[in-house]
């Protein structure tokens, strides 16, 4: 059985220390979870550091879990950001779940021209909250040591002087000559990929991007959802990172 993994403050632990899970992370682990004395569980701090062993205590205040083992998450040369462009239902919530599970660092929400969805000023804050709590859940459940972040949604006009930060920038458009494939990887730094809306990219949006320094970029020969083109995207470019 796959050990469960949760998340809470770790101060440089050590094997025999114990770590305590609380909160409403505790609680959720103990009661809703159900995890007993005796089980071997995993616990992360978010940022690269995890300790594995069994429960010492379980109860409705939460765990404690002798450490184990410690382990560490080095984190990789070449981190990768995906733009999301807002998208309505829950179609782009489970690509912000297949984003983690796949190893994104980074998650920021575009308010793009077409995009249905609009975030009010008066609703960023719990929109934000959301989506930050799909993304840690879903850490949680593909084992992962480190939490994306979510960063604050951006024009289109932020976004354009976003795009000369990362040492690579693709732009996805279904009108892109080059495939991703072929797209030449730094050996580190940042590689950021922008993801339009369900009703695709303005002209103004692509040449404002291209003038910027984004390289459009084609990642199938059919038009995908804005909810999986990102999560294609980042596939490819992870398994190009592995040749």
């Amino acid at each position: 059985m796959t050990e469960a993994l949760f998340l809470a403050d770790l101060d440089s632990p050590a094997v025999g220390d114990e770590v305590a899970v609380t909160g409403d992370e505790g609680r959720h682990a103990a009661i809703v979870r159900r995890i007993r004395k005796g089980e071997t569980v995993l616990v992360s701090d978010g940022i690269g550091t995890a300790v594995r062993g069994p429960v010492l205590s379980s109860d409705v205040n939460g765990l404690v879990v002798e450490v184990a083992e410690v382990l560490a998450d080095p984190g990789r040369p070449v981190r990768f950001t995906v733009v999301q462009a807002l998208a309505k239902g829950d179609r782009g919530e489970l690509g912000l779940e297949q984003l983690t599970e796949l190893g994104v660092d980074e998650i920021v929400p575009w308010q793009a021209s077409r995009s249905i969805v609009k975030w009010s000023p008066d609703k960023v804050e719990r929109q934000l909250t959301r989506w930050r709590n799909i993304v840690r859940e879903a850490t949680k459940q593909s084992r992962r040591f480190r939490v994306p972040r979510v960063s604050p949604p951006l024009t289109t006009a932020e976004l354009a002087l976003r795009i000369a930060e990362p040492a690579l920038t693709l732009v996805l458009h279904e009108a892109a000559e080059e495939f991703i494939g072929t797209a030449a990887l730094p050996a580190e730094g940042e590689v950021m990929v922008i993801v339009g809306p369900e009703g695709g990219l303005t002209e103004a949006e692509l040449d404002a991007f291209a003038e910027a320094g984004g390289r459009p970029t084609l990642i199938a020969d059919a038009v995908l959802r804005t909810s999986t083109a990102g999560v294609a995207a980042l596939a490819q470019l992870q398994a190009l990172t592995r040749a």
